[in-house]
């Protein structure tokens, strides 16, 4: 699955993996493999991924970089895919709802998790005890607050960037 993504600061992989801790029998993931997604762009070989950057490229033209921040802890109690209950950083970021809406426009939104379901955030981790996920989302921690002045094209098959574009200050 190919998709657009918003690079995370240390901080907030930082945060999402000392939160995971608390959760030791749900599925983490490790530092470096946090992801916020902007827009899921479909799967594909490379032919299929060099059509789905170009189409990309051309929403993102003109893209304004954003703001965005992190200041509570939240969780699906039902994932629309995988294991639950999900605990997730929540980011509030009107610029990433914007863009997320106008990437909606171009590639069709996936079922349950985008359009007017899109709910930005960071996850801290998957399944496990649900008392424990509980305690997590009532700790508060402190805001993380962030300029966005770049997306990637990432790859999830491989787990790692592509390529990178610069949103203009």
């Amino acid at each position: 699955m190919y998709s657009i993504n918003v690079p995370l600061p240390s901080a907030v992989t930082s945060l999402a993996a000392d939160l995971a801790a608390d959760l030791p029998l749900a599925q983490r993931r490790g530092r470096g493999e946090h992801t916020l997604v902007a827009k899921r762009l479909g799967d594909g070989d490379h032919a299929a991924y060099a059509r789905l950057e170009a189409q990309g490229r051309e929403v993102l033209r003109g893209q304004p970089a954003f703001e965005a921040e992190i200041s509570e802890i939240e969780q699906f109690e039902t994932a629309a895919t995988g294991p639950s209950p999900v605990v997730y950083l929540a980011v509030e970021s009107p610029g990433l709802v914007g863009l997320h809406e106008r990437l909606c426009e171009r590639f069709d939104p996936v079922d349950e998790m985008e359009g007017d379901e899109y709910v930005p955030h960071v996850t801290v981790a998957r399944g496990g005890d649900r008392d424990a996920a509980a305690r997590l989302v009532e700790q508060g921690i402190d805001p993380i607050r962030w300029t966005v002045d770049e997306l990637t094209f990432y790859d999830a098959d491989r787990n790692q960037p592509v390529s990178r574009v610069s949103l203009p200050g």
